[in-house]
């Protein structure tokens, strides 16, 4: 067996009350959140596609700020990842024995933090390098999408909230030290076709 940490002591309340509301609300709303909350991070891909498109036109530096979000994106979800394995919190409808909108994982699939939560934050804020605007739509994306793992079940509130931390800690960091190296980078990739390809209008 393995051992597992309880996190329902931290805002299981708030969980319970949220699921509730979710049994009680109409058909339509349950459905749109639940779809938002299984396929709602293609948006993040969309708009990184937009804005790398959009950065061409910027130059090869502005390019290559746009090519790094994907990156970063994956670099979040890595640092997740790893973090669940070090907490392993029981899913809130396992500890909690709920009926939620969304399937009961099975155990062994860890909720703290919220993956969902940290690949929508770390997309929006790395946007925030490459579009205000295509990054203010992500912003509001991301938050959306936390607070849809928390009504369809799947997180506890607390779980979301670290996931935003660590995705926009992740990808403030990342994006910085990309953007130090950015010109270098754009040079390096530049100077072969399919680098030119990626970079230039």
């Amino acid at each position: 067996m393995i051992l597992a940490f309880d996190g329902s002591g931290i805002d299981g309340s708030a969980y319970s009350d949220v699921v509730r509301l979710a049994q009680h609300s109409p058909g339509w709303l349950d459905d749109t959140v639940s779809a938002w909350s299984t396929y709602g991070l293609a948006v993040f891909a969309v708009l990184a596609a937009v804005g790398w498109w959009r950065a061409r036109r910027s130059g090869a530096v502005a390019a290559v700020a746009a090519l790094a979000v994907p990156v970063v994106v994956v670099l979040a979800y890595g640092v997740d990842a790893v973090l669940k394995l070090a907490v392993r919190e029981d899913r809130p409808c396992q500890s909690l024995h709920v009926r939620t909108l969304e399937a009961c994982p099975a155990p062994g699939d860890w909720a703290f933090p919220s993956n969902h939560a940290a690949i929508a934050a770390a997309g929006a804020v790395a946007l925030l390098f490459v579009s205000r605007r295509l990054a203010a739509v992500a912003i509001v994306a991301a938050l959306a999408m936390g607070a849809s793992r928390v009504w369809v079940g799947a997180h506890y509130p607390h779980d979301v909230l670290a996931g935003l931390v660590v995705g926009t800690l992740v990808a403030l960091a990342a994006m910085a030290a990309a953007r130090r190296r950015s010109e270098t980078w754009a040079r390096w990739l530049t100077a072969r076709r399919l680098g030119a390809l990626l970079l230039t209008p």
